[in-house]
């Protein structure tokens, strides 16, 4: 392989399209009339299955790209830098998406919206990066496969059993840790399943890193995607359809009522494929870029369509009210100005860091400052009020 090819770029291809879907997919879900959300509409449908796509694919390719960053690193174990790094990642992700469920109004009359426990697709992705790492330390003192099957079989696990723990109410939990198992609160996404996806994307880099150098490289995993693909989407339901008539599995008669992660797994090794084919085409720098700046996009996205921090985004404005040809070409313009934010906000990252750390150390030598001219005062208003004290005290013993 080559350096440019050992970079995968289709996977950040990949990761940028991913993200202008969520976009839109956020955009036209939150703003659109209920009168025109008709899945007999062919163009209606057509766009309701690819918005769920987007989803699986965002948290497989996350899980991909951090764990073939973590593998490539010589060190093993606590001793690999990755480690590090991931934890301060994961914590970051769950901190910021705390953060963007924050409401300045309620913080001002001294109270937390239950909204703020919510967890959303940051909480998630967070968590997945530190449960990643947990698997990796885990295995770290064991034989290479032993990681790989730990990750498949959590995959295979959380989608078997899904319809069985979606259930559970997690009641003995506080709510805000529950929500992270269940979406009864009203938590957009859970780290059961989707933590299945990340899992899965970390298996395929663990694949990727060990045949990097064959040259077969591409054709064998295009190949193998693209069957993997099909027989999944196509043929996972009557395989667990065979499987429950010959056992009787309670779980496998759950699953059948609505087989969609595997089938949307299937859906990700498709859109694999595709990338993979069209990876001569997926060096354009402005794509890489999107596709490096994603959490800048998610959270300009997050600020100006549901209104973080201050409750004044397009989602309160024009909650599904606008027609389609409003709300398709303002999907476009959307996408438009917050990857061109995203990306103006990388462009100066440094620059802006810096000013803020200025204000920051600038702020804090004006408390010392104020410190050092006020602690004199203080002390000598204490003295002189310790003094009066003594002298009426004095008068009135007397």
């Amino acid at each position: 392989m080559t350096a440019n090819e050992n970079r995968l770029f289709f996977i950040d291809a990949m990761r940028a399209w991913a993200i202008l879907m969520m976009l839109q997919g956020h955009f036209i879900d939150g703003l659109l009339d209920s009168v025109f959300r008709d899945p007999s509409n062919p163009v209606y449908a057509v766009w309701l299955y690819f918005r769920g796509i987007t989803a699986p694919v965002f948290f497989t390719v996350s899980g991909f790209i951090f764990t073939y960053l973590l593998i490539r690193s010589p060190k093993n174990g606590m001793d690999n830098p990755r480690v590090a790094k991931g934890i301060r990642r994961g914590l970051q992700l769950l901190l910021i998406g705390y953060l963007l469920r924050l409401n300045l109004g309620g913080l001002l009359k001294g109270e937390v919206y239950s909204s703020f426990y919510l967890v959303d697709v940051l909480h998630c992705i967070g968590l997945s990066i530190l449960g990643l790492i947990g698997i990796y330390l885990l295995t770290a003192q064991k034989k290479k496969y032993v990681f790989s099957l730990v990750l498949v079989s959590t995959t295979v696990l959380l989608f078997l059993f899904e319809r069985t723990y979606k259930e559970w109410s997690f009641f003995f939990l506080p709510d805000f840790l529950a929500n992270y198992f269940t979406k009864a609160n009203g938590s957009v996404f859970t780290i059961i399943p989707w933590f299945g996806y990340a899992t899965i994307g970390a298996f395929i880099s663990v694949l990727f890193t060990q045949f990097k150098n064959h040259r077969y490289l591409y054709p064998a995993a295009i190949s193998i995607a693209i069957s993997v693909g099909y027989l999944l989407i196509y043929q996972s339901t009557p395989f667990f359809t065979a499987v429950y008539e010959l056992t009787g599995l309670g779980f496998l008669k759950l699953l059948l009522t609505n087989n969609y992660l595997f089938i949307r797994l299937g859906d990700v090794f498709v859109v694999f494929a595709v990338f993979m084919i069209l990876r001569k085409l997926m060096t354009n720098k402005t794509v890489l870029n999107i596709g490096a700046s994603t959490l800048s996009i998610y959270v300009i996205h997050f600020v100006i369509l549901y209104g973080s921090l201050t409750g004044l985004g397009l989602y309160r404005f024009f909650n599904n009210s606008l027609a389609p040809e409003i709300v398709v070409p303002g999907a476009l313009l959307f996408m438009i100005v917050c990857t061109f934010l995203a990306l103006q906000y990388n462009r100066h990252e440094a620059h802006i860091k810096s000013q803020i750390s200025w204000g920051i150390s600038f702020a804090k030598l004006q408390v010392v400052e104020v410190k050092d001219l006020t602690l004199p005062l203080l002390k000598e208003l204490v003295d002189r009020l310790h003094l009066f004290l003594k002298r009426v005290l004095r008068t009135v013993r007397s």
